[in-house]
């Protein structure tokens, strides 16, 4: 485990694009698993950029996106297909089919999940995963549980987790109750897990799940198995690991 602290967002940001530009630099056809929220608004910009400056080229990429919400129009705003087009798809070269997120309109969520896994495997392997980390330990949209589930399926969200991702939303009633998530099993299965966290308000989750007891109530704790993991924090989420209380 890897953990990096740093005093600005934009040295967080451009740390986490670096990290990826220079992956696909060295293997153009790279699998990304990417992830939504507001966490990784800033290195999405900062890959936007590389790109634009002609730095990197996403053209023989594939991403596979870690959830997305069940039952809202892929169009909707608050999507997560809608999300990255947003922040990173229409901005570079990455071809519409090499690009996969879960559908959650489908009429059968259980067999979309299924497909979903099947694309992932053909896929192989994900070389590099992005996470950011849910105030009660989530991670995707898989939920403190007394068991995880491997592969990708329908998730009922935490009401906390409804209430955090209010904010995108012109009230609680309007956040879906329900998403489609890759497993913890699949997200491990990953070459690289990159973890970025943000704000004070992480600070004690970020510390207990990378130094506490392995265990699915704190999914995010499983990370602590994983070989290759880097971890990248702003000041505030970092000062656990500093003795600041």
């Amino acid at each position: 485990m890897n953990i990096l602290t740093f005093r600005t967002n934009q040295e967080l940001n451009a740390a986490g694009a670096g990290i990826i530009t220079g992956l696909i630099q060295t293997n153009p056809r790279a699998v990304l698993g990417l992830a939504t929220g507001s966490t990784p608004i800033g290195i999405y910009e900062e890959l936007v950029s590389s790109f634009k400056k002609g730095l990197v080229s996403f053209k023989l990429a594939t991403s596979f996106n870690l959830d997305e919400y069940a039952g809202l129009p892929l169009d909707h705003p608050e999507s997560y297909h809608a999300y990255m087009d947003q922040h990173l798809f229409r901005h570079i070269d990455m071809p519409a089919a090499q690009r996969h997120i879960p559908n959650g309109t489908a009429a059968d969520l259980e067999a979309e999940c299924r497909r979903y896994d099947l694309l992932l495997e053909e896929a192989k392997q994900i070389d590099l995963q992005i996470l950011g980390l849910g105030h009660n330990g989530h991670i995707g949209f898989n939920e403190p549980d007394q068991s995880l589930n491997s592969g990708t399926h329908v998730v009922k969200l935490r009401e906390s987790t409804r209430q955090a991702n209010a904010r995108f939303f012109d009230s609680i009633e309007q956040v879906p109750t329900h998403a489609l998530t890759m497993g913890v099993g699949m997200i491990l299965k990953a070459k690289t897990i990159l973890l970025v966290v943000r704000g004070k308000d992480k600070a004690e989750i970020v510390h207990e799940a990378l130094t506490g007891p392995i265990r699915t109530e704190i999914p995010a704790s499983l990370l602590q198995t994983h070989p290759n993991l880097v971890v990248l924090l702003d000041e505030e989420a970092g000062r656990c690991f500093h003795g600041k209380q």
